[in-house]
């Protein structure tokens, strides 16, 4: 009998169970079926690159169908479950359900940006998470230096050159430094917005930068980006966004037409819907194991799950790819034994090392307790991503880009209306952003938040 065994969310922990199941079970033995949104596994420490324009963003992905050689893939979301019945429904690309019976389950539906009810954020916004995401943003930064090069008004050319991040973590503070480190090279070619200059905030509740790799790296890092005259707001919030200005909890009305949001995620709203035992922190309730509570052919792994640290007892594994790809090698190989092949082993990873990228050659990492700042952490950061992305292809791929951008410097095209062509329709018609009433761009003209789709 081969067994059905269904991974939900092809993401790091999606991807690593998958092509760790292909290893340890023979071919007739299981069929292993791969849920995914996207038939590609998005490598995330590499998408403030790929932003920036440092990494072809084609380069940043691993394609699903080319680096599972057994595994089913099934491009879809996953809409609710019925763990009674041992099945999942799945709703595809056309729009048709289905529904998938499984014998086990693994979830790894991974999380979604946090976003709090702060006015104005959710219209006016720009996530930070997703590979659209990242792209609209460096197309969006582009299109306001074009629009502050043709702007007389020099007050408004102050709005459109400022560019404020919300949310110091790993996603805030390399996405801004990368960036920031894209836009003074593309500044270079706009004569109007060198002279004016650009403002450049990062805004944190909390009271220092990077809480993950400890005060003296982090202290490290804010005085590197303070040198680059990068504004850091410590103990602040975002109390309004709109479409020409963000107010922050210190009183000050900032003029700004882009608004980056990077702070936080949440397990993905789906997990609210597969009938599973939650935490109060909405994450899927699992042992050390990664088997779900009170299911015995259901596993939870990366964002989705609450996993018991094995270095912080008593507290979920925080949601990095490290803990995501070692919780998928190991729940292939429980489910293996579950079936009958193997030993059923806890989950005991120690985060060994942090890598926190902040381009210009300069990054600050914590390696076995041993602390590296500037080229040798940036040198550390690179080999790990490199040794860390899957498939020789791959690697030699992101090898070719970095040396490419060493040599010749970024590529500043923006390709806005990539993928989105323009009807027949509207072929005739005069080309250009449509503006509202007030002569205003809406955000998509600008930085198109991709998460409003």
């Amino acid at each position: 009998m081969a067994w059905n065994i269904v991974i939900a969310g092809g993401g790091f922990g999606g991807f690593y169970a998958a092509r760790t199941l292909e290893r340890v079970l023979p071919a007739q033995s299981a069929r292993v079926t791969l849920v995914s949104e996207d038939n590609f596994m998005l490598y995330t420490p590499l998408l403030p690159g790929a932003a920036a324009g440092t990494l072809e963003p084609r380069h940043v992905v691993v394609p699903l169908r080319e680096a599972l050689r057994r595994t089913d893939l099934h491009v879809g979301s996953v809409v609710d479950a019925d763990p009674d019945r041992s099945l999942v429904r799945v709703v595809g690309p056309g729009g048709d359900e289905e529904e998938l019976v499984y014998d086990h389950l693994i979830v790894a539906v991974g999380s979604v940006a946090r976003v709090l009810p702060v006015p104005g954020l959710a219209e006016h916004g720009v996530g930070f998470k997703t590979l659209s995401e990242a792209i609209a943003l460096r197309n969006g930064l582009l299109r306001t230096l074009e629009i502050a090069e043709t702007t007389d008004d020099p007050q408004a050319r102050r709005a459109w050159l400022t560019y404020v991040f919300v949310g110091a973590g790993y996603a805030g503070l390399e996405g801004l430094a990368e960036l920031q480190d894209f836009a003074v090279d593309a500044i270079e070619r706009y004569p109007r917005c060198r002279a004016e200059g650009m403002r450049w905030i990062l805004v944190e509740a909390q009271e220092r930068v990077m809480p993950e790799i400890g005060p003296t790296l982090a202290g490290f890092a804010t005085r590197e980006l303070r040198s680059r005259g990068i504004e850091i707001r410590t103990g602040t919030t975002l109390e309004e966004v709109s479409a020409r200005s963000a107010r922050l909890s210190d009183g000050e009305i900032v003029p700004t037409r882009t608004v980056v949001w990077t702070a936080g995620v949440r397990p993905a709203p789906v997990v609210a819907r597969l009938g599973l035992p939650l935490d109060r922190g909405g994450r899927i309730r699992a042992d050390r194991t990664l088997r779900v509570d009170g299911r015995e052919n259901v596993w939870a792994i990366g964002d989705a799950a609450a996993v018991d640290d094995p270095a912080r007892r008593g507290n979920p594994c925080p949601p990095t790819a490290q803990h995501a790809i070692r919780q998928g090698r190991l729940v292939a190989r429980n489910v293996a034994a579950a079936i009958g092949r193997g030993e059923v082993r806890p989950f005991r990873y120690r985060t060994r090392g942090v890598f926190v990228d902040m381009g210009k050659s300069d990054a600050v990492a914590s390696t076995m307790g041993v602390r590296w700042r500037g080229l040798p952490a940036w040198f550390l950061a690179r080999s790990y991503h490199l040794l860390m992305m899957p498939g020789l292809k791959r690697k030699a791929r992101l090898l070719v880009d970095w040396n490419l951008q060493i040599l010749f410097g970024r590529d500043l095209s923006e390709l806005g209306s990539l993928g989105h062509p323009p009807s027949l329709a509207e072929v005739d018609r005069p080309r250009g952003p449509r503006r509202r009433p007030d002569g205003t761009l809406p955000p998509a003209e600008v930085a198109p938040p991709p998460g409003q789709r």
